[in-house]
């Protein structure tokens, strides 16, 4: 079952949120400090807990990585603010926890029906980690090193071996889609990961980091963890990547959502949520979430869309509506 609500109280960036989410795709839009991010985060740690069965409290610790892993950091910093709850659910089912600023880490939150029910998950982080993966795991295993769990995780995806059986017709038809892109398959040796082609294997650290992206997601395929029921948490999918591939990228996301993957993505990019936007086709499920924060009392609130048009308010547009007004007016000679 994919998530249907979050609810955040007094959490980081949040005094109070509760967002309805489409089992589809969301798109998650706004300023920075915007608490976008720390969104997906709590979302894919409630994902994760429901397979790992370890408590929601210490996995939202280790991919919000607060100083000193210190969970009284995660309770919004706002004067008599002791405490912050986060809730996620998925239909009648719930998990949430509560932070305070006065003890360590909560008892166990482990919930039976929640893990009954497991969720497959992967979160991308915006730094790609495929070229820099021989070693990281064993490293973050033994070592006390600074880095979100997430970017451990997605290379625990991505090192999974090829999923036994007959490739299905959808998966087989992704997978074509990308290595038509990319130019190759992705191999993997000695913990290396690399493309081959023709030519032989070229290593990720020789490759464009937007090229490596779409082997991630060629690996995710194939291993199946993206697959119907799973969900893909992805923060700036945009980031290093070619233009003239987004559109591609999108469609690629829209035909997971129509393979049952619920998407959850952050953006800053007119060109991602517009893409989004043009190729979406009659049965699809898209929400577009814009975050702000409130002129008067700072706070962040969020409205939703089922269209980009109708997003209000709309940050990315009306940066895109500036420039052109600028260029125009330049054009004319600086007349108004």
């Amino acid at each position: 079952m994919p998530l249907t609500r979050v609810t955040l109280e007094r959490f980081t960036a949040f005094t109070h949120l509760s967002l309805d989410v489409s089992p589809g795709i969301n798109i998650l839009i706004g300023a920075n400090g915007t608490g976008k991010t720390h969104l997906m985060k709590v979302c894919y740690a409630a994902c994760d807990v429901s397979r790992s069965g370890i408590p929601f409290s210490e996995k939202l610790v280790r991919v919000m990585l607060p100083s000193g892993g210190s969970p009284g950091r995660l309770v919004q910093r706002s004067v008599g603010n002791r405490s912050g709850t986060a809730t996620v659910h998925r239909g009648d089912m719930k998990l949430d926890v509560t932070f305070s600023r006065d003890r360590k880490l909560p008892p166990g939150d482990k919930d039976s029906a929640w893990v009954a029910q497991p969720v497959q998950s992967v979160y991308i982080p915006v730094k790609e980690m495929l070229a820099n993966a021989p070693g990281f795991r064993s490293l973050y295993a033994a070592r006390e090193i600074h880095f979100e769990e997430v970017y451990k995780d997605i290379l625990d995806r991505a090192y999974l071996p090829k999923l036994r059986g007959p490739i299905d017709q959808s998966r087989k038809r992704l997978l074509q889609s990308l290595q038509d892109i990319i130019g190759g398959q992705i191999t993997v040796s000695n913990e290396e990961f690399f493309l081959r082609n023709r030519n032989g294997n070229l290593e990720f650290t020789l490759l464009a980091e937007g090229i490596r992206k779409l082997g991630l997601l060629w690996l995710l395929i194939q291993n199946g963890t993206l697959a119907a029921s799973s969900t893909l948490f992805w923060d700036e999918p945009e980031a290093n990547m070619n233009p003239g591939l987004i559109g591609t990228l999108m469609n690629f996301l829209l035909e997971l959502q129509r393979g049952a993957v619920q998407v959850f993505i952050a953006t800053h990019s007119y060109v991602v949520a517009k893409e989004l936007d043009l190729r979406t086709k009659d049965g699809d499920d898209l929400m577009f979430h814009s975050f702000h924060r409130e002129e008067n009392s700072g706070e962040i609130v969020s409205s939703t869309a089922s269209t980009f048009h109708d997003i209000d308010p709309d940050p990315i547009s009306d940066t895109f509506t500036d420039l052109y007004d600028r260029q125009v007016s330049r054009s004319l000679g600086g007349l108004e």
